[in-house]
């Protein structure tokens, strides 16, 4: 529902206003002085305001240029019985939409209404993919143009204004967080907190605590009140990346806040109402785990109400030249390099890759380029990706021992060639918890995986 700020003094025009825009399915507050509607602007962002000229505190004008500092894609119209051309001529130059006299022809105001409000929708449309929002939002940018990142921006697009639970499918490093933070910034709750926890990266006897916070004196070492995650998100947004991971005495916890709005803290007596958009996401098949008893089916079906599935990397290959070229400005900015090029045998080799880490793994290796790259321009050697596949393929055929029955050559083969995987991760991630979520485990998986292996970075407690 659209929010509208009225701004009229007068308490029988203002009601009869009210009652009228509600009628039309909008959402309208209603202000009676020019300071009230500043106070209001600075507190949040509406979709349209209507605001008389002649108001006690400050009048029309003053409210239209705090409108337009806040937000100069919100629409004003402004209304007055008392107006001269030299009024509406300085309404419009401020960036007024529409100057009308009183008394007010309803009807026509409420087609200027919605005319108002279709022009901000079509304003609208696409902003994912344009550098103006992403500037204004502080939204990290979605690179690309191909047909499944498109089909996907459309549908964050429609989902964003409502307070449906939105559930992010897709493999790990394909930017989920990212289209997370998109559904907020084009949301309601925009201004309000946007907060996110890997449920991965946490263990299971420290992730209650963090969603829900304890009371003083719950367990040894509480020595005050904690909020957890869901309170400091109260009025915003939750982001709860890798859900899947949850194990099921939390998940019942997280299905109550669904239903109920309600968080008990460890050690409380009593329930605190929590009002939050939730944002989930995976690299799990749910309906899989929910067959194998991994995860809830009744939770499942309250986070699954607006799926959304972000494509791998390898389906929108139209998208890698943008993005290289993007990564490629980034690192040469920020490590005071003149920015390199990249040659037309180095983009063939970035296209032709099947990117098993996705953006991340696209990302580590431009930025890998652009530190050893001797030269300004990055050719395929530069990329080390050819090398690190021949690599891994010697190494496979040199780590299975092939005595013995199908069943044990088999089972040798499935462990070399985890720990192959599981190396080369460690190697291109930046942090354990990183390199967990790109293989699709848990952090406590990958850390028994390291200690079972034997591989180098076990001790690494970033």
């Amino acid at each position: 529902m659209e929010r509208l700020l009225l701004v009229e003094d007068k308490p029988s025009l203002g009601k009869m206003l009210k009652e009228a825009l509600e009628a039309e399915k909008l959402d309208v507050e209603w202000a009676t002085t020019g300071s009230e509607a500043l106070r209001r602007l600075a507190e949040k962002r509406y979709a349209l305001v209507l605001t008389d000229l002649k108001l006690p505190g400050a009048d029309g004008i003053e409210v239209l240029r705090a409108v337009k500092e806040a937000d100069a894609d919100t629409a004003v119209i402004v209304m007055t019985a008392f107006g001269t051309i030299e009024n509406a001529v300085e309404a419009m130059k401020l960036g007024a939409y529409e100057f009308i006299q009183k008394p007010l022809d309803l009807d026509y105001l409420q087609i200027l209404i919605r005319r108002c409000l279709d022009l901000r929708a079509l304003r609208y449309e696409n902003l994912l993919l344009k550098e103006e929002f992403q500037k204004k939002s502080r939204l990290p940018p979605i690179i690309g143009d191909s047909p499944p990142i498109v089909a996907v921006s459309r549908q964050i697009q429609k989902v964003a204004p409502t307070e449906s639970t939105v559930l992010l499918q897709g493999e790990s490093g394909t930017g989920k967080e990212l289209f997370a933070r998109a559904v907020h910034k084009l949301s309601g709750r925009k201004d309000k907190p946007f907060v996110a926890i890997n449920c991965a990266a946490i263990p299971d006897s420290l992730i209650e605590n963090e969603l829900f916070g304890h009371e003083k004196g719950s367990y040894t070492g509480a020595a005050s009140r904690q909020l957890g995650k869901f309170e400091l998100a109260s009025s915003g947004t939750i982001f709860l990346d890798e859900i899947g991971e949850l194990g099921i005495a939390v998940q019942s916890k997280i299905l109550r806040v669904l239903q109920e709005r309600k968080i008990e803290r460890i050690g409380g007596l009593s329930t605190v109402d929590v009002d939050i958009r939730i944002i989930c996401a995976t690299n799990r098949d749910l309906a899989e785990e929910v067959k194998n008893g991994r995860f809830r089916e009744d939770l499942f079906f309250r986070v699954n109400v607006f799926p959304i599935t972000v494509p791998p990397l390898r389906m929108r290959r139209g998208d890698i030249d943008k993005l290289a070229d993007h990564f490629l400005e980034k690192f040469s900015r920020e490590m005071g390099k003149r920015l390199m090029k990249i040659s037309d045998a180095a983009r063939g080799r970035l296209r032709s890759y099947d990117w098993p880490g996705n953006i991340r793994e696209l990302e580590n290796c431009l930025e890998r380029a652009v530190i050893l790259a001797e030269r300004n321009e990055i050719g395929p050697d530069d990329l080390n990706l050819g090398d690190r596949s021949n690599a891994n393929e010697l190494a496979l055929r040199g780590a299975i021992d092939l005595t013995g029955s199908l069943e044990d050559v088999s089972r040798r083969a499935v462990e070399a060639v985890e720990r192959l995987k599981i190396q080369e991760t460690i190697d291109t991630s930046t942090s354990r918890a990183e390199a967990a979520e790109r293989l699709g485990i848990s952090y406590r998986t990958l850390l028994n995986k390291l200690r079972d292996y034997g591989i180098d970075g076990a001790g690494d407690q970033s």
